[in-house]
This record gives C-alpha cells, sequence and structure tokens, in this order.
C-alpha cells in the first residue's frame, strides 16, 4: 500500500512540474487518501499484533 502512496506522489510532482494543475491535484489528494488508510492499517495491526502476541 505504501508502494501506492509513493507512486501516486511521484506522478503528482511529475504533473505539478509539467503544469498540468488538475492532473497534480488528483494525484495528490489519492495520495493523501491511500497514505491515511496505510497509517490506520499501520495501527490497527500495531494494537492487534501486540494483543495477540501478549495472549500466546
Amino acid at each position: 500500500m505504501l508502494r501506492w502512496v509513493i507512486t501516486f506522489l511521484v506522478i503528482a510532482l511529475i504533473a505539478g512540474v509539467l503544469g498540468f494543475g488538475v492532473l497534480a491535484a488528483a494525484a495528490a489528494s489519492i495520495a493523501k487518501v491511500v497514505f491515511y488508510i496505510f497509517l490506520v492499517l499501520l495501527v490497527v495491526s500495531l494494537l492487534f499484533g501486540s494483543r495477540i502476541w501478549k495472549s500466546a
């Protein structure tokens, strides 16, 4: 999932340099959404991962 964030971030940067404002904004907003989903999944996996190891 982090790979998708980096991909959309690179697309946004390239589109911003070339002057494609709408495409850059769309790719940046997609990168933000995917990043936050990744962050939430990371926190959830850390919480539940530690509970599994403590109970075993």
